[in-house]
């Protein structure tokens, strides 16, 4: 299952694109391999305020195309326990809300990924299902919803959900008429009353209430699938960040920036103790103290104990920090990268903070074991392995995220302690 939960996590957060009845909907693009080097700021004015600056689940920058998106969210009724569609643990903190059209290509890859995310953090997410058909580019728009619906009058509406999206590409040319034919087929062989199925499809009334209220959605300007809304917020270019939200109520990560806990002008020393052996590691508050300060207050909450080393690849990084192993989650927040210092990646023992890119620096670290300068101008340096344990390296235990599974064979670390110097 991990090796699929990570191919439909690039999917469905990095490259996730939509179904438009307007305006095309822009696709994310890939992270660059090269990204832009940053100027280090101003020791005196990181430092302003009792907490570290960053970016929190809730608090972040939208365009004005996402606050219209909003708008448009806020008009939507609450969600209904009794008359929504709900799929995983109706007492679940992350609610996704999906307004989708089964006829959508994109939306069968969403759904694919909320699927893995429920049987991945089954506590902690559930998924409502919207109709949001798209008439003007989907001839089926309508008829394939009203399946749904007549599927879940017969309590299989998620049944014919995951039907009708696995075979997409089997009816996705019918006409509507062909299309009906068909649908009776399947509902015979899935068990259901036929007569009472084929009423409910072809009711007149409830097709006409499902194109009423799909035309005033799309008059507030939902117009594109799916249009997904997480805890209230519209999710637009990876925001609000589901895994950090994860990380909050699944892992006790957190809502607010951390408070400061060090001074640039002292030195600290991270020990973190493995099951490979004891690691020292010089961290570099005065030119990373971003990064230092969110290791070390992630430390001391205990963050890290009993996390693996979920990436470990030979001669190039050995990757930790994420208490789920999947190298997705965060602490629930995100902080600026902290480059343009003259530091490189180009020896074995350097630590560096993991992002998905620029700014998106959150609890995942990584420890260099041999020259990566590829990674130079990328990626926050903020600490150096003493010489003393630089053994230990060459015993973490290779790790390949996409096969491996669970803590099995993983080096754990038990704890890490701060020592100022």
């Amino acid at each position: 299952m991990f090796k699929k939960l990570f191919a439909i996590l690039i999917i469905g957060v990095f490259l996730l694109s939509a179904c438009s009845s307007k305006t095309p909907e822009p696709t994310a693009t890939a992270v660059p391999t090269e990204l832009p080097t940053q100027e280090v700021p101003e020791t005196e004015d990181v430092l302003q305020g009792d907490t570290m600056p960053c970016t929190t689940v809730y608090n972040y920058e939208t365009t004005a195309e996402t606050d219209q998106y909003q708008a448009a969210a806020d008009q939507m009724p609450p969600l209904d326990l009794e008359e929504d569609w709900v799929r995983g643990n109706p007492e679940a903190p992350v609610t996704i809300f999906e307004y989708a059209d089964f006829q959508c290509p994109a939306c069968v890859g969403f759904a694919q990924y909320t699927e893995l995310l429920l049987e991945t953090f089954p506590d902690t997410i559930k998924v409502v299902f919207r109709h949001l058909p798209l008439p003007s580019i989907h001839n089926l728009a309508f008829i394939s919803g009203m399946a749904g619906e007549a599927a879940g009058a017969q309590g299989m509406f998620w049944e014919m959900h995951d039907f009708l999206y696995a075979n997409q590409s089997q009816w996705n040319t019918f006409t509507e008429d062909e299309f009906i034919d068909w649908i009776l087929v399947q509902a015979e062989n899935m068990g259901m009353d036929v007569e009472q199925f084929e009423a409910d499809l072809t009711d007149e009334a409830a097709r006409k209430e499902l194109e009423e209220t799909n035309a005033y959605r799309l008059e507030l300007g939902m117009h594109y699938t799916p249009f997904v809304v997480v805890n209230g917020r519209v999710y637009r270019d990876n925001n609000p960040n589901l895994f950090g939200l994860i990380g909050i109520y699944a892992f006790d990560g957190y809502e607010e920036c951390p408070p400061w806990v060090i001074e640039p002008e002292k030195s600290y020393t991270a020990v973190l103790d493995t099951s490979a052996g004891e690691i020292q590691i010089d961290l570099f508050a005065d030119v990373a103290p971003l990064a230092v300060n969110s290791f070390v207050f992630l430390a001391q909450e205990g963050w890290y104990d009993g996390v693996y080393f979920h990436r470990v690849v030979e001669d190039f990084v050995a990757q930790a920090g994420d208490p789920s192993g999947l190298g997705a989650v965060s602490p629930g927040y995100a902080f600026d990268n902290e480059t343009g210092n003259g530091l490189s990646f180009d020896s074995a023992g350097v630590l560096g903070m993991a992002n998905a890119g620029v700014n998106t620096n959150g609890s995942q670290f990584f420890i260099t074991l041999g020259p990566t300068t590829d990674l130079d101008g990328g990626y926050t340096i903020f600490g150096e392995v003493k010489e003393e344990s630089m053994p230990i390296l060459d015993e973490i235990a290779l790790r390949d995220p996409n096969t491996a599974v669970g803590f099995e064979g993983a080096t754990i670390i038990n704890g890490i302690e701060i020592i100022e110097n």
